[in-house]
């Protein structure tokens, strides 16, 4: 073969494979900003300051909503009890991109006034923004039904404040995980329709396992990101973003006395530990952000 010929055959090919590299980038940019068609909760806010208080205790208090919606210079306020704005613009550095909280407080123009109060309640409960499209997993919270009406009643209480915060800045790999992997959520086995009320291990399982979410941490996780050791057993690693030269691994929480730090502890102890003061609440959490 002659020396044109084969450069005309190189040409070829690398025309092809430019070809293909803007198909497969056009394909990616339309697969990530797909919509969902996932039906509306039935759910309704409530006005009653009963229903308020208890949402403003899981905003602030169990569901620690408020540590990811308020920048992280403000969270030793939000120790000390300061009830702050829910302004978002927390930043989570991931591997997939910049990914920021949202504003949720009731401003029309850029936080939660504009939606209705079944797709705030769709995207707590199925990961879909309230434009149709998939939320970064970032979430893992399953309140029951009147604890999801009780937080939306408090957010809607609250002083509106305008504050835009940026879109999620996705790398490549980002946009190929919301594109092709991550969809809606599906409806949590066992959430339940009421919240367990009183000091009952019922009250105890809901809130460790949907509220608080405490197994999310403490259970071992594999590369993919899927749970691969016994629920709250701990051992998974998580990256702190304030200090690169630091890993948090969660420790154990089941009642094992050789291996857990709560093992031997007594009722006392254990009601006196996750008390308020210095917290390791941020790092590489998993599992959405009200957007959109």
């Amino acid at each position: 073969m002659s020396s044109l010929s084969i450069r005309r055959v190189a040409v070829i090919a690398l025309a092809a494979v430019g070809i293909v590299a803007v198909a497969g980038l056009a394909v990616l940019e339309w697969r990530w900003r797909r919509h969902f068609d996932v039906p509306y909760p039935s759910v309704v806010t409530s006005a009653d300051p009963g229903t308020v208080a208890r949402g403003g205790y899981l905003v602030y208090s169990a569901a620690a909503c408020a540590y990811c919606h308020v920048p992280r210079e403000r969270w030793p306020e939000l120790d000390r009890g300061e009830r702050l704005p829910l302004t978002g613009h927390h930043l989570f550095r991931l591997p997939f991109g910049d990914i920021y909280s949202a504003n949720l407080t009731p401003d029309g123009e850029t936080g939660i006034g504009r939606h209705s109060d079944a797709a705030i309640a769709r995207m707590l409960t199925r990961g879909v923004r309230a434009d149709g499209r998939a939320a970064f997993p970032i979430m893992e919270i399953h309140l029951a039904d009147d604890d999801l009406i009780a937080v939306t009643a408090y957010l809607r209480s609250r002083e509106a404040v305008s504050h835009r915060v940026p879109e999620h800045r996705f790398t490549l790999l980002g946009k190929a995980l919301m594109g092709f992997a991550i969809g809606p959520a599906d409806d949590v086995p066992g959430r339940p329709g009421t919240s367990p009320a009183g000091a009952t291990a019922e009250r105890g399982s809901y809130l460790a396992n949907h509220v608080s979410s405490c197994v999310a941490c403490h259970t071992d996780r594999g590369e993919d990101g899927k749970f691969a050791g016994p629920p709250f057993a701990g051992g998974q690693r998580m990256d702190v973003a304030a200090d690169a030269s630091r890993v948090y691994v969660t420790p154990n929480l089941t009642p094992d006395p050789e291996t857990s730090p709560i093992g031997q502890w007594s009722e006392d102890a254990f009601v006196a530990r996750p008390a308020p003061g210095r917290r390791s609440r941020e790092p590489r959490c998993r599992g959405g952000l009200l957007r959109g």
